[in-house]
C-alpha cells in the first residue's frame, strides 16, 4: 500500500524521485537523514514527521496543516543557536506505537502548503541550510534503497527508475507475463539479465549444465572463484545472483525434452537460446502447436584471414506469426549453418540478447514497431541490420 501511495501521488513520488529518504508509516508521512546543526555546532541528522491526508486510499490531498514534527535535538544556525523561528513545541509526544517525536515546528505560508513535497522542502531547507554551509557534502536526499518490504512488487525493492522515467504504465504490460528461458549460455543469461529488471509475474529457467569457468567469461556480471569451485548448476547459479533483484525465478535444472514439453504450456513467453538444431526444432514445433509466443537465438562467427567475422539472429514467432519457421529454424546440424559455429564472445552474446528483447517488448506493446519483423539478423563486417519475415 505505501508504495502504491507513493507512486499515485505526485508529491511523494516527486520526494522519492529526488532522492528524498521517505516512508510512509501508518497515517504519517516520515522523511529520513535531514541534516542539522546542534547547539554543540555538530552536523547531526533527524527525521522529519508529517500527517499524511488522502484523497482516496491511494493518493494524498493537500496537507490538513501546516506543523511538522521532528525526531531529534533542535537545529540550530551556524553559531549553535536554536532557530526560533520556527519552534512550536519542544515536548516530546507520541504519535503512534510505532513513532515517538521530540518537538515540533511551524512555519506557514500565507496561502499554506499545497501539497507534501512544498511542505518537506520549505522545513528541509530552513533546517538544513546551516548544515550546508558548514559542509558543502551535506545532503538529506541519499537516494537510499527502498526495499519492497510491503511485497507490493515483484522486486527486492522498488523499482525506482521506471518511476524517475514516468514509465511505469508502460512497463506494467509485462506484469502478467510468465518468461521461461531456455538455455542459460552466454545469450540467455544475458536476457535473463535484462528480463529480471522487468515487472514480470515469473521468470523460469530451464539448463541441466553446470557453469564452468568459460562461462563466466561470456556471461553478465563477475564470477568469483568460490563461485567457480563449486561448479554450481546454471540455474541454480543464476536464480541465486537474479534473486537479489526479481522475487520469482524458479529452477528447473535439466534440459527441455520431448518429456518435458508440456511445462511450457503456462508460459506466455520463451526465449529460445540452444545451440542444437534438433532441440531447437522440437521445442518451437511445440511452441507453434501450443499458441505460445517466443525468440529463438542465433550466433555465428568464424575465423577468416585472423579476424572474426559472423551475424547474431533472432527469429521470433507468435500465434498470428510462424509461417517462416520452416525456413528459418531447420531440424538437423550442419557445417553449412552459418549460425552453427561455437564461438562465442560477451560482447555478442549481449547484442544477440538485446536485440531478442526488444523484439519481446515490442510483441510486448512496450516499444513501437515499425517493421513488423520476425527474422532480424546483424552482419558483423558490415554493421548492418536485415529484417526479413515481415508482416503487415
Amino acid at each position: 500500500m505505501s508504495q502504491q501511495l507513493i507512486n499515485h501521488s505526485p508529491d511523494l513520488k516527486r520526494l522519492r524521485d529526488e532522492g528524498y529518504e521517505i516512508e510512509v508509516r501508518g497515517g504519517y508521512l516520515l522523511i529520513h537523514h535531514i541534516p542539522f546543526v546542534d547547539q554543540n555546532r555538530q552536523i547531526k541528522y533527524g527525521v522529519l514527521v508529517s500527517t499524511l491526508t488522502l484523497s482516496s486510499n491511494n493518493r494524498t490531498a493537500a496537507p490538513d496543516n501546516h506543523v511538522i514534527h521532528f525526531i531529534g535535538d533542535n537545529p540550530c544556525g551556524v553559531d549553535g543557536t536554536i532557530i526560533t523561528a520556527i519552534q512550536h513545541s519542544n515536548a516530546d509526544a507520541v504519535l503512534n506505537h510505532q513513532i515517538t517525536v521530540n518537538r515540533s515546528f511551524s512555519n506557514k505560508p500565507a496561502a499554506g502548503y499545497p501539497n507534501y513535497y512544498e511542505k518537506v522542502k520549505r522545513y528541509v531547507d530552513i533546517i538544513s541550510a546551516p548544515a550546508k554551509y558548514l559542509d558543502l557534502s551535506v545532503t538529506e536526499k541519499t537516494f537510499k534503497v527502498i526495499a519492497d518490504i510491503g511485497n507490493e512488487t515483484v522486486f527486492q525493492y522498488i523499482d525506482t527508475n521506471s518511476s524517475r522515467a514516468n514509465i511505469e504504465v508502460i512497463n506494467a504490460r509485462l506484469e502478467r507475463q510468465k518468461i521461461a528461458i531456455i538455455g542459460l549460455g552466454g545469450t540467455g543469461a544475458y536476457i535473463l539479465d535484462m528480463v529480471a529488471k522487468t515487472p514480470v509475474k515469473e521468470i523460469h529457467l530451464y539448463d541441466g549444465d553446470s557453469f564452468d569457468q568459460h562461462n563466466a567469461f561470456r556471461s553478465p556480471g563477475a564470477a568469483s572463484m568460490n563461485d567457480l569451485n563449486e561448479n554450481p548448476r546454471k540455474a541454480d547459479y543464476y536464480q541465486r545472483l537474479y534473486s537479489n533483484m526479481h522475487k520469482y525465478i524458479h529452477v528447473h535444472d535439466y534440459y527441455v525434452k520431448k518429456e518435458n514439453l508440456q511445462e511450457l504450456d503456462q508460459m506466455d513467453y520463451v526465449f529460445v537460446c540452444v545451440d542444437k538444431n534438433a532441440a531447437r526444432k522440437i521445442i518451437t514445433d511445440y511452441l507453434v502447436s501450443v499458441g505460445v509466443a517466443f525468440s529463438d537465438v542465433g550466433l555465428g562467427v568464424n575465423v577468416v584471414d585472423d579476424k572474426l567475422i559472423g551475424a547474431v539472429r533472432v527469429t521470433s514467432a507468435t500465434r498470428d506469426k510462424n509461417d517462416h519457421l520452416p525456413l528459418r529454424i531447420f531440424s538437423e546440424d550442419s557445417d553449412n549453418n552459418e549460425y552453427a559455429t561455437n564461438i562465442q564472445i560477451a560482447e555478442l552474446n549481449a547484442l544477440n540478447a538485446i536485440f531478442a528483447i526488444l523484439k519481446w517488448k515490442k510483441i510486448s506493446g512496450i516499444y513501437v514497431d515499425l517493421e513488423n519483423e520476425h527474422h532480424s539478423s546483424y552482419s558483423i563486417g558490415v554493421s548492418k541490420i536485415f529484417n526479413e519475415d515481415v508482416t503487415a
